[in-house]
């Protein structure tokens, strides 16, 4: 079994990954020997630079981006905020009208909600039951107004995947920004952000065997975007994120890019294997749905429902997985989740709805395990019930 706590398999990589013993090993050097300020002017301070240099290489590696077109924030959520609050602020002369979708992700909302309290106008687009927005609905809404859209590239509850390469079309060809976030998808699918031509887009380390406390904000430079400042201090990232880097984590990002580089085609192939297998045994159950099941989905994310059943009481007796009802930003809370409910389902098939998320370390006998888990909780519920 890869990841146990007192036998408990863990099975909740979209909320966060194990720290690959590799990252970690190059990461502690930064900690001990070269803790220099990567803004000291001496020998100390150039090192450190260094590192986070080679750090920069290795990440716009995997995205087949320039290492210039991203600055280091402590995660996804910070460098939305940075993002989605800095361009808007920066161009609202253009336009005060943005249009997102009913199912990103809170780190995207909750900037958006802070716009329309400054006087923006908000468009969100609704979903199908498989989570996916229509591309003309999407087309219709764009107006002379519509500074900027904002669609992430796979949902972290259901996996579910956009064609942002149409989307991309549409927006740009309607001249607004579009901005992705690509959190869920880096490292557990190609991404490359010259051929996507998104114009910001927000990613974290610990989504791909990286540490958290580290991020990254991307602004394609071919598109010579204007962002204003949100924080103020000493300059650094381009003054839109000020502050001492936090060198150790940035060395452990980019190796987490360039491992999940060298073995993305493997870990793939893994992963998808295994949910194959996770989704087979699920169908042979009684009441089970399968989340946008027959959309192009993240090869590591099964997110299914239980019908007529207390989800309460089935997390409950799920207590050799580690598995949870919708992000990890919500997970002490007992409110459906917004991206099920977004879909069309109800308030109690969205609170009996799990997700399952694997990674490069999840074994077979993790899923065998798992699914004897699912099982007994399920058939045990349902005798109770019949």
């Amino acid at each position: 079994m890869a990841i146990t706590n007192q036998n408990i398999i863990y099975l909740d990589n979209n909320a966060s990954t194990a720290v690959d013993d590799r990252v970690i090993e190059s990461m502690l050097p930064i900690f001990k020997s070269n803790f220099g300020n990567a803004g000291s002017d001496h020998a100390f301070g150039w090192e450190a630079n260094e590192v986070v240099d080679i750090a920069r290489e290795r990440i716009g590696d995997l995205l087949n981006c320039k290492p210039s077109e991203f600055l280091f924030t402590s995660g996804a959520t910070e460098a939305a905020n940075i993002g989605i609050l800095g361009f808007c602020k920066a161009n609202k002369a253009k336009g005060k009208h943005l249009i997102t979708v009913r199912t990103e992700h809170k780190a995207i909302l909750e900037p958006v909600k802070a716009l329309e309290k400054e006087g923006f106008t908000i468009t969100y687009l609704n979903v199908d039951d498989c989570g996916m927005i229509d591309l003309q609905e999407l087309d219709t809404a764009i107006t002379d107004q519509t500074i900027l859209v904002a669609i992430m590239l796979a949902n972290n509850e259901t996996g579910l995947i956009h064609p942002i390469d149409a989307i991309e079309r549409i927006v740009h060809d309607k001249g607004s920004a579009l901005f992705c976030d690509i959190t869920q998808a880096v490292g557990k699918i190609k991404v490359d952000l010259d051929i996507l031509n998104i114009d910001l887009a927000v990613f974290s380390a610990h989504k791909m065997h990286g540490p958290k406390g580290c991020g990254a904000l991307y602004m394609n430079r071919k598109n010579k975007l204007k962002l204003n400042s949100i924080f103020y201090g000493g300059g650094q990232e381009k003054g839109l994120r000020p502050g001492t880097l936090n060198v150790p984590a940035i060395v452990g990002f980019g190796t987490a890019a360039y491992f999940a580089k060298a073995e993305l085609k493997d870990n793939i192939d893994k992963m998808l294997a295994l949910r194959k297998i996770l989704e087979a045994n699920l169908e042979e159950i009684e009441g089970i749905i399968i989340h946008a099941k027959n959309n192009k989905r993240l090869p590591n994310t099964v997110n299914f429902a239980v019908l007529n059943i207390d989800g309460g009481k089935l997390l409950r007796r799920l207590n050799k997985i580690a598995v949870s009802r919708g992000s990890a930003c919500n997970a002490n809370t007992v409110e459906p989740s917004h991206v099920l409910t977004a879909m069309g389902f109800s308030n109690d098939t969205a609170l009996a709805s799990f997700r399952v998320s694997l990674s490069k370390e999840t074994t077979s006998s993790d899923i065998e395990f798992a699914i004897l888990n699912i099982k007994e909780a399920i058939y045990s519920l349902q005798k109770m019930t019949a």
